[in-house]
């Protein structure tokens, strides 16, 4: 089971660990890592890992199986062997973007109320697909919403609840197409504001930036028709 450092600390750009094994199909398993694997519409973070005076550079990070992690080298280099200890260095810019990007459209599903069928984060632009007959009418109205709700600087935080307390409350899921992974006995949530002030809480296994403030502007762009009555709204970062 590789430790997941980006879980307790998100910020966390350098760490040592030891190389536990190889993947057939290039990867490398790390006992503990900074790298957020893809998963959840948000892609894989990249960047290098350093030994012995060598370096390989990570293009993503994907799911290996049996709660591991494989880092995936950019380009086919010599792999540290295993029991290396290694230091994880995090492309920290690009990680950042994707932490706004995620809990920005955390915001975007507050100020669209509609069950969500699907989506994808990226750096600069990313989008959440809407069980939505009609296209919003104004999106000017929308959009200042949504930065007034970056604006509030609303306190990002997570906790646990139980695979059964998740059953139990199916509002929290906002999501159509599938539910959050069951059966470790645990679902993370992720809350936006706290007490009177919370505005979002849902299953979300993604990284966050910790407050709502370091998202930046925000701008919406278009909607597209994705069927009858799905619609594709996309986001902007501004800033």
């Amino acid at each position: 089971m590789t430790e997941l450092l980006f879980r307790t600390d998100p910020y966390l750009t350098e760490a040592s660990a030891r190389v536990v094994v190889h993947t057939q199909e290039g990867g490398v398993v790390l006992d503990r890592t900074l790298f957020y694997a893809t998963a959840g519409g948000q892609p894989g973070d990249s960047g290098r890992i350093a030994w012995d005076g060598r370096v390989l550079p990570i293009a993503t990070a994907v799911k290996a199986g049996d709660d591991k992690i494989a880092l995936v080298p950019s380009e086919p280099v010599a792999l540290p062997p295993v029991g290396a200890i290694v230091v994880q260095h995090l492309d920290w810019a690009r990680r950042h973007k994707l932490m706004r990007m995620h809990t920005a459209l955390h915001l975007l599903s507050v100020i669209i109320p509609l069950p969500v069928t699907g989506g994808a984060i990226a750096e600069e632009r990313s989008r959440l697909d809407f069980d939505m007959p009609e296209a919003p009418e104004d999106r000017d109205t929308l959009q200042e919403h949504l930065n007034l709700l970056v604006d509030r600087d609303l306190p990002v935080t997570d906790e646990w609840i139980t695979d059964d307390a998740l059953r139990a409350n199916p509002g929290l899921v906002k999501t159509m197409s599938a539910m959050p992974p069951l059966g470790s006995g645990h679902v993370r949530l992720v809350r936006i504001g706290q007490g009177r002030d919370q505005v979002d809480l849902q299953p979300c296994g993604g990284t966050h930036v910790a407050r709502t403030g370091e998202i930046g502007r925000l701008r919406l762009g278009k909607v597209e028709k994705k069927g009858r009555q799905n619609r594709r709204v996309y986001l902007h970062l501004d800033s």
